[in-house]
Order: structure tokens, then sequence, then C-alpha cells
């Protein structure tokens, strides 16, 4: 690893946890593309962004969210245990596509948020 690739990896951690603390995204938006620009594979950027959300996502913002009133428990549980199920087949048939097949899906659903956050009510 070059210099320069540990201090893009530093600037996609500070970004990627300051707009995951400020507006709840991180991973997908964020840290995926990022790693694409650093020449990781799709799914070589997906899976690092998994591991890299493993321990910061379970402690810290959520510990400040929580001292602050803002979690739904019950909701966050439901939805954890079946995100668990979820990712699992999810990574599963990620592993399985080619890579290009991949980025389109990424591609699409990233157009798709965008379409729906800048056009929705």
């Amino acid at each position: 690893m070059t210099t320069g690739v540990f201090l893009v990896l530093i600037c996609i951690g500070l970004i990627a946890g300051m707009l995951s603390g400020l507006i709840g995204i991180g991973g997908g938006i964020i840290i995926v593309p990022m790693l694409l620009m650093v020449g990781l594979t799709q799914q070589t950027a997906q899976g690092t962004s998994l591991a890299v959300m493993l321990p910061p996502i379970a402690f810290l913002a959520v510990l400040n969210y929580h001292k602050a009133g803002n979690i739904e428990w019950k909701y966050a549980i439901i939805i954890s245990l079946c995100f668990i199920v979820g990712s699992y087949f999810g990574s599963k048939i990620a592993i399985n596509i080619d890579q290009k097949t991949l980025k389109r899906i990424f591609g699409v659903v990233l157009l798709i948020v965008a379409g729906k956050m800048l056009f929705g009510k």
C-alpha cells in the first residue's frame, strides 16, 4: 500500500463516518464508490465496506443517538434480525455475479435513491 492510497483511505473513513453520523449514510453511497476509485473490484469494495461498518456502527454513533432518545429499539431489533438474513443471501448472490453486472445493479440502485431524494415528496 502506497502513502497516497493510505491517505485516501483515511479520507474515505473520515468522510463516510461524518456523513453516517450526520445523515445516516456511509457504506454503499460513500465508501463503495470511493474504493472503486482506488482500484478495488465491485465485490471487494462491497465486502470491505461491510467489514468497515462492523465496529463503529455498533457503538459510538448509536450511543449518541440512544442518549438523545432518537432510536426506536423495537424497530431496530426487527430490522437488524432481518438485515442479518438478507445480507447473508445478498452477499451470496453478489459474489457469484460478474463484476460488470454487479456494477450496473449498484449504479441503478444509486440512481433510484438519488431520484427519490431529489424528486420525491
